[in-house]
């Protein structure tokens, strides 16, 4: 597997059709969490997305969301968390992929996934992407031959992929315990709860919690077995007054 990270102008990208027009007037910034789904026609992705100025509530999102769902070509948004101090929605969309996205898809076979750095601003798009070598160069050879400015910012043969470049997790484990990080539940306090998290990844509470304690346990026990001696003094009487 390859990782390719590519920069490309924000302002190609509206005039060739991939960005909405007007998005980064109420926007600062979009950031890719995770791509739930993505097909030749349309994708499911969860978004950080930080607003320019203060935060709409919930309602207001709720009575705006069929003029937002038209506006920027979604087939359906869900708010999964608000974050007024940085000003930033946590949302779930399914979005159609325009015609040009739609060809370059089908160009990759379904051997190409976007991955994460993937960042948007009125500036710049720095857009990653892992998959086999050969799709990536048939990727690449399009946009070069359709004239697409960009500039590769790094490539590499040897990406670290979670489940698949170490034995510690399950690609099951990783994923879900990966999300649950991002939408903050390790938070302190927590900004989404157990049954919330498993209404997002299609699973339920119990289920969920079984997978993240494996996942949690597999974690300590590879902590405690690397630290050693020093892993046992945290564990002695006492140990837990002198930390707190």
């Amino acid at each position: 597997m390859q990782s390719l990270t590519l920069e490309f102008r924000s302002e190609d990208l509206a005039l060739l059709g991939l960005l909405p027009p007007g998005l980064f007037a109420k926007y600062e910034e979009i950031e890719l969490l995770e791509t739930l789904r993505l097909e030749q026609g349309w994708r499911l992705q969860l978004l950080r997305v930080r607003r320019r100025g203060p935060l709409r509530t919930a309602g207001e999102l709720e009575r705006e969301s069929r003029r937002i769902r038209s506006l920027y070509g979604l087939e359906s948004f869900e708010l999964v968390e608000r974050r007024p101090r940085t000003r930033d929605y946590i949302v779930l969309v399914r979005q159609r992929n325009p015609e040009r996205l739609r060809r370059l898809l089908a160009l990759a076979g379904g051997e190409v996934a976007p991955t994460a750095p993937f960042r948007l601003n009125a500036e710049k798009v720095v857009a990653s992407f892992r998959g086999e070598e050969r799709a990536l160069r048939r990727v690449l050879k399009r946009l070069d031959r359709e004239e697409f400015p960009y500039r590769i910012l790094r490539a590499s043969g040897h990406p670290f992929v979670p489940g698949e470049a170490s034995p510690l997790l399950t690609p099951l484990q990783a994923q879900l315990i990966a999300r649950a990080w991002v939408l903050g539940y390790y938070a302190v306090p927590r900004r989404i709860t157990l049954s919330r998290l498993a209404r997002q990844s299609g699973r339920s509470a119990p289920g969920l919690g079984k997978v993240l304690r494996r996942a949690e346990g597999r974690l300590v026990a590879r902590w405690l077995a690397a630290e050693g001696s020093g892993a046992e003094d945290a564990l002695a009487p006492g140990a837990s007054a002198r930390e707190s």
